[in-house]
């Protein structure tokens, strides 16, 4: 239902607070009514001084770091079962992104676009991989029961070369603002989605410029996400996930509805265009950032890796309902497919006007889940500049407002969907999924060996340059394509 969620990383908050409390914190994975507990046990500030003296055998013998079981050691409030796990990487992988990928097939082409997909399923998932081996092995190094995507960002760098450890600040802080850039994009892509598909539905009565429904929504968005306590949210959220299940159930029908032959798309498109369906298909995939939340606490996380584990089995699930539904719908609609499946459903058709309502006002609902976590991370650094308790409530109150009305104001300004989806996953998603887990890797296991023929130090470099490609060429074909559309 919501989509990514990379979550509170309330470690990341000391950043700006210079330090975190010792009693557990609970990190809010969607929907709120299930609580990811964040396990450490200890604060900021005991992490950063297990790493800043991990250089040196000081804090333990090799054979005490090797035994030690990060596993053993947290403590979960409330752990999670293998299918609560599994339900939740679902609900973290699946959103908008898929609406969008029957747009992502027209601009690779139909078979490019499904073997793409399969591939770049797998380098995410040996991605997530990667980065829960990571934060294993520098739990075991410092001793610590568990670690965010942010800290094993930290704590890599901190671990690593002589001449990288200078840099280890500035590594939490990259990852922190690559999940605020894209969290904002998140709602930067609900707003516009929203106001796409009920522009859709009332323009078969009367037509309304889109920027008119975008400022009809920002009074109600502004108020529901001046709820701060995300407990009150339970229904919504749940009335959004069964909406989101409901919706896509109907799109499915309706593309699988009168196929047309294989031969009227296109098998493969130019390579102008591949760049575009990059970004739109790792926006799709970028579910990185739940991953290490969810495996913390899991009631038995060594279920999680492996085979046939929970991480494989959920990431097989999104790949094959992503490629199904880019497969189907392009084929169905060809080029004149759309940002979102939605708005290509007929018209005049009650049942496709109801679909779009639905998914209108579940992704509208779902938008504050999306804003809970950019919020988190830069309200501790507003509320530290004032010393009262009501001038930190009156200017975290604020700062909703301003942020709320910072991805309306984006949402205008770019009123094209497919652009703007593709855009955030070049620039955000790219670097969060394909760029950060194999420079992490090499740092963590610059001590430790990358094994035969450096094997693994070859497929980090082919990781990270797939990456980097995707992220500039992305990047420029997202804009270059924002631009033309705003100069015609």
């Amino acid at each position: 239902m919501s989509e990514r969620q990379p979550l509170l990383l309330q470690s990341d908050a000391s950043d700006y607070e210079g330090s975190r409390g010792s009693s557990a914190r609970p990190i809010r994975n969607s929907p709120p009514d299930n609580t990811l507990v964040n396990v450490h046990s200890e604060d900021s500030l005991a992490v950063h001084a297990a790493a800043s003296g991990s250089g040196d055998d000081e804090h333990g013998s090799a054979a005490d770091k090797a035994s030690y079981n990060p596993t053993l050691h947290r403590t979960l409030e409330h752990p999670t079962s293998n299918f609560d796990t599994l339900i939740h990487l679902l609900k973290g992988n699946i959103g908008t992104g898929i609406l969008a990928m029957p747009d992502a097939f027209k601009n690779a082409g139909l078979y490019v676009g499904l073997f793409g997909t399969m591939i770049m399923g797998a380098i995410c998932t040996h991605c997530m991989h990667m980065l829960v081996n990571c934060s294993h092995e520098l739990c075991r190094r410092l001793q610590q029961p568990a670690l965010d995507f942010s800290e094993v960002a930290y704590c890599s760098f901190e671990t690593g070369p002589l001449g990288l450890r200078r840099y280890s600040q500035l590594a939490r802080r990259i990852v922190t603002t690559f999940l605020f850039i894209t969290q904002i994009g998140f709602c930067c892509v609900y707003f516009l989605f929203v106001a796409l598909n009920i522009k859709d539905v009332m323009d078969h009565y009367y037509k309304i410029n889109v920027h008119i429904y975008l400022l009809l929504m920002l009074v109600p968005m502004i108020l529901l996400n001046l709820v701060r306590n995300l407990k009150y949210l339970t229904p919504v959220s749940l009335i959004a996930a069964i909406l989101t299940v409901a919706g896509l159930a109907i799109s499915f029908s309706y593309m699988l509805h009168d196929l047309p032959d294989v031969h009227t798309v296109k098998p493969i498109a130019t390579w102008a265009t591949l760049p575009l369906y990059f970004g739109t298909a790792i926006y799709a995939f970028e579910g990185i950032g739940v991953v290490l939340p969810l495996e913390n606490n899991m009631r038995t996380p060594e279920d999680f890796g492996g085979t046939t584990g929970v991480l494989n089995t959920g990431m097989v699930i999104v790949a094959c309902l992503y490629t199904s539904v880019g497969f189907f719908g392009y084929l169905k609609y060809g080029e004149d497919v759309k940002g979102s499946i939605t708005l290509n459903l007929p018209q005049g058709d009650t049942l496709s006007q109801l679909v779009r309502i639905t998914m209108a006002v579940a992704i509208f609902l779902s938008y504050t889940l999306q804003f809970y976590v950019p919020v988190n991370i830069v309200e501790p650094f507003v509320r530290s500049h004032f010393d009262t308790t009501r001038a930190k409530d009156l200017s975290a109150t604020v700062l909703r407002i301003v942020l709320v009305t910072f991805t309306f104001l984006l949402a205008t300004c770019i009123p094209n969907l497919g652009s703007i989806i593709s855009l955030v996953g070049a620039v955000s998603s790219s670097a969060l999924a394909l760029i950060a887990p194999p420079i992490i890797e090499m740092i963590t296991f610059y001590n430790v060996g990358y094994g035969r023929y450096n094997w693994m130090l070859w497929k980090d470099f082919l990781i990270l340059i797939f990456g980097l490609g995707g992220f500039v060429f992305g990047t420029w074909a997202s804009l270059a394509q924002i631009l033309n559309d705003r100069t015609h």
